[in-house]
């Protein structure tokens, strides 16, 4: 066993998994778009009661719940994040598609900044509720970015303003280069 292996094996990232054949800590893509649909389905029933009926509280019990969520993932380590044990078992049956940790960060971070954001306008700042609806109306969007379509916005900025370039990327992003429009896809056949 070679010595990076073991070093490997010996300290676990806080953020992500080691997998063997990978030369960093991954997520699960899979897992981490079920964990954003679960969020998404409990912020947008929270928000469109808010909208609705004008009664911010369960936005207020979301937002504290989402905020949770991301330290946990930022701070505490994402073997130990509700949504993601949950997304993780619900997509078990499913082969997993590792991307790397690293390039998540960002997209927790900003989820983390959006949450507190958020909690802060409903609550110290008192500012008005449409500003709170907004900042939770966007979060909410890129939630349901992610978790339909698979497109995490913090990747995308990391991958483009990153010193370091992610290597693991969902769908292949890092490395596939798209036809230009009107080209068609071409696909090799052994």
């Amino acid at each position: 066993m070679s010595s990076s292996t073991s070093e490997k094996e010996q300290e676990q990232p806080a953020i992500g998994q080691w997998v063997e054949g990978l030369d960093v800590p991954v997520v699960n893509e899979r897992a981490v778009r079920a964990s954003a649909g679960i969020l998404f389905l409990g912020g947008f029933t929270a928000w469109m009661w808010g909208v609705i009926t004008g009664d911010l509280q369960p936005m207020r019990v979301f937002g504290i719940v989402f905020a949770v969520e991301m330290m946990l993932r930022l701070f505490v380590g994402t073997a130990v994040t509700p949504t993601l044990i949950l997304g993780t078992l619900i997509t078990r049956p499913q082969r997993p598609e590792w991307v790397e940790a690293r390039s998540k960060l960002l997209a927790w971070r900003l989820g983390f900044a959006m949450s507190m954001a958020g909690c802060l306008s409903l609550g110290w700042l008192g500012f008005p509720a449409i500003i709170a609806q907004v900042i939770c109306g966007l979060c909410l969007l890129l939630l349901y970015l992610e978790a339909a379509f698979g497109i995490c916005v913090g990747c995308i900025v990391a991958q483009r303003f990153g010193r370091r370039k992610p290597q693991l990327c969902a769908g292949d992003t890092c490395t596939y280069t798209p036809p230009a429009r009107g080209e068609s896809h071409s696909v090799l056949r052994d």
